[in-house]
């Protein structure tokens, strides 16, 4: 602690969603609340963007429109109420409908309040959110700080004219063990959810290849979403072995599929700095990407891993088929991807976080202390 710090801690409200809402937001949100539960210098709390509703209304939530009526009806109030007692505001953020239903209110709820706000913002289709969005352009140059965890999503904003840091995503590396694959299996893993935006499609037919060569290889595919049933009619029509949807794993349990694994293969068409690139790194697991929004900002092609054009699962399965023959190139890999995670560590990141809410909770203190401070406690202040 510097010596004219304050011993009192920060008080950060994270505006974000739960695990209801599964995704990359909630796993960070969650991250970072653990991270900071035992920190003296930081007392951050939850304040969902999707609220658990009073008994009466629940029913509600079952019909579609008067579910989202219900949670705005739930949510701003608690705005009102959480974020009255926070020094910082820390908002995450995703794109289209969902900026105007979570981090917008809570932006104008903070800028009413007094507070200071960084929007996180977390999604890697900022560049046609931003392109056709006034509002969003206007929120992000409103606030105090805006916060990506991706040069990729920098770049992105400074397209138009928006400043931003950046501060990366957190990996336990406790959790994530590094173990090398000596020899190295057949043995895929997709952690993507089953979403247009992630075309799990694409690594289907790229493992049919793969398979074509490898009888015996196996892919998990752990995830949910909208796409599942059509999925699963592909893995059949593309007459696959070996093919295991688990369904949705719990963040704390998911380490347990990499760890299992020996190849980390993901194909999206869309993406920012997928976490779950970063936790195969840490297990262990070459990885074989597309080269979509922000994956080449973590994942150098030829160092870090392999990567190929979207939608391009001849050369997916042609990178996994080159892993299982090249050992020396696998260790490498893996090498320089391990070494590549101490900047992900809390350690690290801490730093960064505590640095940008003391830049913007001191100005707010100060001014508070210039309203309240008599003309002579102004006077005899002195330097420290």
């Amino acid at each position: 602690m510097l010596p004219c710090e304050s011993p009192v801690p920060l008080q950060v409200a994270l505006v974000a969603p739960t695990r209801a809402i599964l995704g990359g937001q909630a796993i960070q949100a969650e991250r970072l609340l653990r991270a900071w539960a035992d920190d003296p210098a930081v007392r951050a709390w939850l304040v969902p963007i999707n609220p658990e509703p009073p008994a009466l209304l629940r029913r509600a939530l079952e019909v579609k429109y008067l579910r989202t009526l219900t949670t705005q009806l739930c949510y701003w109030p608690s705005l009102l109420r959480e974020l009255r007692r926070a020094d910082v505001v820390h908002v995450f953020s995703a794109s289209y409908a969902s900026f105007l239903l979570a981090p917008l209110p809570a932006v104008l709820t903070a800028k009413l309040l007094g507070r200071p706000v960084v929007l996180n913002y977390r999604s890697g289709e900022a560049p046609d959110h931003l392109a056709r969005s006034a509002v969003a352009r206007a929120t992000l140059t409103w606030v105090e700080e805006n916060a990506v965890p991706s040069r990729f999503l920098r770049d992105v904003f400074a397209r138009y004219a928006i400043d931003a840091v950046v501060v990366p995503n957190i990996v336990d590396l406790g959790r994530f063990a590094f173990r090398r694959r000596e020899p190295l299996r057949p043995h895929v893993l997709s952690t993507r959810n089953f979403e247009p935006l992630y075309d799990v499609a694409t690594t289907l037919r790229a493992f049919r290849l793969v398979q074509d060569e490898y009888p015996e290889a196996t892919l998990t595919l752990v995830g949910g979403g909208s796409e599942e049933t059509r999925l699963r009619q592909l893995a059949d029509a593309l007459a696959l072995n070996h093919v295991r949807f688990t369904g949705r794993v719990a963040p704390e349990e998911i380490w347990r599929t990499y760890a299992d694994a020996d190849i980390y293969l993901q194909t999206p068409d869309i993406d920012n700095m997928p976490s779950s690139v970063l936790e195969a790194f840490a297990s262990g697991l070459p990885v074989v990407s597309t080269n979509a929004g922000g994956v080449p900002a973590i994942l150098t092609d030829g160092v870090h891993g392999l990567t190929v054009p979207r939608g391009d699962y001849r050369g997916a399965a042609a990178r996994v088929l080159r892993l299982l023959g090249d050992p020396a190139l696998v260790r490498n890999l893996t090498a320089a991807a391990r070494e590549s995670c101490e900047q992900y560590r809390w350690s690290a990141v801490r730093e960064q976080w505590l640095a940008l809410y003391r830049r913007l909770a001191r100005p707010a203190a100060q001014q508070e202390g210039s309203r309240s401070a008599s003309p002579r406690q102004h006077a005899s202040r002195g330097v420290h």
